[in-house]
């Protein structure tokens, strides 16, 4: 595909506006584990040279597992730069997820070793406060990772991530089947935290909201 060609693609549209307007060196920055009982928020950022495209990228959550391990590889060689953050669920139950992954949109457009100069975040709220430098140049897009590209690879760097360090807890705390759930609410994990109760990785005051005041369950 010819770069005239790739420009034109739907995923690349927020990218070309914003080239159009001078900005090369754009960051997408998206997380994974929002959602999840335990375990932390994995938070991505990714910068590529403008008209770079790897066909097939997309929001992780419509990929393969054995997808997203792949395109994890290209995203990486291909990236101008990338960062990944950590925010440990201790932390989340401090600031609550929300700002847990603002802190951590913020941090991979600050530590990547080369700077955006514009940044593209997921979600409905832009991740810098007013009187920050890249205040007005972020861009909060929802539905993101399936409508930017840069976005897009973010989501998957985010997303494999985190599996892997789930898959690894999931050793640590065999009970909970992490590598199954990936500390997500299912009705089974459910039953597992009925059974044997919270681990040390577990975000105790999300815990007690869905499963005390949604499920009824009652911690001793």
């Amino acid at each position: 595909m010819a770069m005239t060609d790739i420009r034109l693609h739907p995923l690349l549209q927020i990218e070309q506006e914003l080239w159009e307007q001078g900005y090369t060196c754009l960051a997408g920055v998206d997380e994974a584990g929002r959602g999840p009982l335990a375990g932390p928020v994995v938070v991505a950022g990714v910068i590529f040279r403008p008209g770079t495209f790897i066909k097939g990228v997309t929001d992780s959550k419509m990929l393969t597992e054995k997808e997203r391990e792949n395109f994890f590889e290209q995203i990486q060689e291909q990236a101008l730069a990338f960062h990944v953050e950590i925010i440990p669920h201790d932390v989340i139950d401090k600031i609550n997820i929300l700002q847990a992954s603002l802190k951590g949109m913020r941090a991979c457009a600050e530590k990547m070793s080369v700077k955006p100069d514009f940044v593209l975040a997921d979600g409905n709220k832009a991740p810098f406060p007013s009187g920050h430098h890249y205040y007005s140049r972020q861009r909060a897009v929802v539905k993101g990772d399936a409508r930017s590209f840069t976005i897009a690879a973010a989501s998957i760097l985010a997303k494999v991530t985190r599996d892997r360090l789930m898959t690894e807890y999931d050793r640590i705390f065999p009970q909970y089947q992490f590598a199954k759930n990936k500390g997500y609410p299912t009705p089974e994990h459910i039953q597992l935290v009925r059974q044997y109760g919270l681990s040390a990785i577990h975000r105790k005051t999300f815990c007690t909201h869905i499963l005390q005041e949604q499920l009824g369950f009652q911690f001793e």
